[in-house]
């Protein structure tokens, strides 16, 4: 087996409903009394390895843990327990647009983002005219984020994201927006990755996308593992129990 790029050994993450800042007395010990039944688990005692060069995806149902997990690799979420490795540099499409301040042009949007994933000014300088270029929002650049298409938002969000030049990319449904000259385009960037020995983990309910693109594929159901294995076998099981549940 391949180096491993992201080991994840028993990692658990809860979440406690919002705590009442005036609770009168009955209130703090009814939720004493509820706090365990009311206590949300997104992800509970997952463990697994992916390699490097592997595009490994994730499927299940909304509220099944795998934004959570996105977040738990990407270091911007700590787990209740468990423990998360990480080797190589990350960059995070968790969402388009995440960090870009829509009141702010693009150009300056290009700054933050490069910014907020550990780049220094004068790399952000010497990078911002190739990133520019693969956007290929032309004049767009020098307007408010707020004005883009989704489209248009998305290219620059990718452009950032490869920018940082990363051996582990996470995506969350990236690729189920843009134009379809987009959507190749950074599919053929992304498969220059994997063969230079990144990884990339991919979010999405596009199935097809997931079988064509990713070489294994991991089955989240409230929180909990199903299915780990080739995407395509792993599709077909979570497509049959979908159908049998309508």
């Amino acid at each position: 087996m391949s180096d491993p790029a992201i080991s994840i050994q028993n990692v658990t993450v809860r979440f406690r409903p919002l705590v009442d800042k005036n609770p009168t007395l009955r209130r703090s010990i009814g939720h004493l009394r509820h706090r365990e039944k009311d206590e949300i688990v997104a992800l509970d005692d997952v463990s697994l390895t992916i390699v490097k060069g592997e595009a490994f995806g994730v499927i299940g149902s909304n509220g099944a843990g795998k934004s959570t997990l996105l977040k738990v690799i990407a270091k911007t979420l700590k787990p209740t327990s468990g423990t998360v490795n990480v080797y190589g540099k990350t960059s995070t499409l968790l969402s388009l647009g995440l960090g870009m301040k829509p009141e702010l042009s693009g150009r300056r949007n290009v700054y933050l983002g490069g910014l907020a994933a550990g780049l220094r000014k004068a790399e952000i300088d010497e990078k911002f005219d190739s990133i520019v270029e693969y956007a290929d929002i032309g004049a767009a650049i020098n307007r408010p984020v707020k004005t883009y298409s989704s489209g248009m938002f998305s290219r620059l969000a990718f452009s950032v994201a490869m920018a940082i030049e990363p051996n582990i990319l996470l995506l969350d449904e990236v690729l189920a927006v843009g134009d379809e000259s987009f959507r190749q385009k950074s599919l053929d960037t992304m498969k220059g990755l994997l063969e230079n020995a990144g990884t990339i983990v991919f979010v999405s309910h596009a199935l097809v996308n997931v079988v064509d693109f990713c070489d294994r594929t991991m089955w989240l159901d409230q929180g909990r593992i199903r299915m780990i294995g080739p995407s395509d076998e792993v599709v077909e099981t979570y497509k049959a129990e979908v159908t049998l549940q309508k």
